[in-house]
């Protein structure tokens, strides 16, 4: 035979052997899945389907973040969806709050405001503070808005009597508060507060208010020691301070409170306040009655620092 025909017959051979003896792999980017997944190694090969983080550039997210669970339950007397609708706020904006206390509104706007890129600025009680209490609610807050997972980058600035401005002037586009406009006029310095806001804003920037509202047939007492305020009276100081009303709401009203509670606003929940400091609840004392009115009737109020265009167009009427 000739070797040339011999030595091919002979390679044929060998590689037919080779190929029946071993399995071919599989190409490198297909997965065993299945019965062709060795025992125990299904679960491990299957792809791991993560859930979708919240896109807490959307405000109901927000709402509904686990971290609120606590408070998510006030939502329905104070209406943080409506009441920042209706004040216009843009997140992408550099906002202040105004006294954030333990923190119930920040855990709304914080997030949502560093989602949306823009800087929410705290001020809160001064450091040096004389109150034990107020140094104390100070290191809580910051403790609590320490995880940027959830806050972004809070800014902290201190806000009282003695405090300097609140941030660079003009460079703010909202200052917001809620229910502190009483504890300034029990303190003697709600005119120079409303200054305050009206300098760190910029033309055009907004203001919103949300406070314990007195019936107008009430006399108002200066320091507001009741913690209610009349809505005529708030809207006069914010003016006296440069700023234009834009608009009111009723979002946070509450027709069932009188406003004449034995211990102020405080008598109503959440404070539920029912004696003295170190008295006994009196015996005919209906705490019930007043938990049935809820939280107190509250004014909504918007208002806006003049565009110095607009206060030239007001000053000279008919000129292009």
């Amino acid at each position: 035979m000739n070797q040339n025909i011999l030595l091919g017959a002979t390679m044929a051979s060998l590689m037919l052997a080779t190929a029946c003896s071993e399995p071919a792999a599989p190409p490198a980017d297909t997965a065993l899945t299945g019965a062709d997944a060795p025992d125990g190694t299904e679960a491990a090969a299957a792809e791991v389907v993560q859930p979708e983080a919240p896109r807490l550039t959307e405000l109901s997210d927000v709402l509904a973040g686990d971290w609120r669970e606590a408070d998510a339950a006030r939502d329905a007397d104070r209406h943080p969806a409506e009441t920042l609708e209706f004040f216009g706020i843009d997140p992408s904006g550099t906002i202040i709050e105004i006294w954030p206390g333990s923190g119930w509104y920040t855990d709304i706007l914080a997030p949502w405001i560093a989602a949306n890129d823009g800087q929410y600025v705290a001020a809160h009680f001064p450091l040096s503070a004389e109150s034990a209490s107020r140094r104390s609610s100070r290191a809580s807050f910051e403790d609590h808005v320490s995880d940027r997972a959830i806050f972004g980058n809070v800014r902290i600035v201190d806000f009282g009597q003695n405090s300097q401005a609140l941030v660079e002037p003009g460079s703010a586009d909202a200052v917001l508060t809620f229910r502190n406009v009483h504890n300034w006029m029990m303190f003697g310095y709600a005119e120079r507060a409303f200054d305050d806001f009206y300098a760190a804003l910029r033309p055009g920037g907004l203001l919103g208010v949300v406070d314990h509202r007195l019936p107008s047939t009430r006399e108002q007492d200066p320091q507001a020691r009741t913690g209610y305020v009349q809505q005529a009276y708030v809207i006069a100081m914010a003016e006296e301070a440069g700023f234009e009303l834009v608009g009111t709401s009723e979002i946070n009203a509450n027709p069932a409170d009188t406003a004449d509670h034995p211990f102020g606003v405080w008598t109503l929940p959440p404070v539920r306040r029912s004696a003295s400091g170190g008295e006994e609840v009196a015996a005919d004392f209906d705490r019930a009655g007043y938990d049935a009115i809820g939280e107190s009737d509250r004014m909504t109020l918007l208002f806006r620092k003049p565009v110095a265009d607009d206060a030239a167009a007001a000053a000279a009427p008919g000129e292009e």
